[in-house]
This record gives structure tokens, C-alpha cells and sequence, in this order.
């Protein structure tokens, strides 16, 4: 998973996600195909209040990827489903 993550970031270290807050099932995130090319979707299980889904979002995203949590922050999109993550190396 962190190699299939870690092609999506692109050279000016930002990553392109879909986010499904709130949901059952465990937290995780697939690569996925689309027509537009592959693309990262997560699905975490805080709500989307005061920041909590994004906190865990920049979490597990940052574990999948082998880096502190303090190297992930949203760049874009903090109310949105769509967002761009800025991944620092």
C-alpha cells in the first residue's frame, strides 16, 4: 500500500483524496482505478466536526505512508469530500 500511495504524490508533494468520514467498517484507504486515472480514497471514522475527520485523514494517511503525522495538512478542501493533502518529505 505505501508504494501504491506513495506514486500518487506528486512531484510538488501533494496528494489528491477522496474522503468518506464517519464510516463503519474500519479506517483505511485504497488506490483506486478511475478514468481519470488512479486516486487515493480513505475512509475514516470521525465525524465531519470541529476538524475530526481531517485529523484522522492527515493520520492515517501519514502511517500508510511511513511519515510523522506532522508531515500531512490539508491544503484544500477542509469541508469538502475532495481534498488536497500537502505531504511533506
Amino acid at each position: 500500500m505505501e508504494a501504491a500511495l506513495a506514486a500518487l504524490v506528486s512531484p510538488d508533494g501533494t496528494l489528491a483524496v477522496r474522503v468518506t468520514p464517519k464510516a463503519r467498517g474500519g479506517e483505511r484507504i485504497v488506490v483506486e482505478d478511475t478514468p481519470k486515472g488512479p486516486r487515493a480514497r480513505v475512509w475514516v471514522s470521525a465525524p465531519p466536526e470541529d476538524g475530526k475527520a481531517n485529523a484522522a485523514v492527515c493520520r492515517l494517511v501519514a502511517k500508510a505512508l511511513g511519515l510523522p503525522k506532522s508531515a500531512v495538512s490539508v491544503a484544500r478542501g477542509d469541508t469538502s469530500r475532495e481534498k488536497l493533502l500537502r505531504i511533506a518529505r
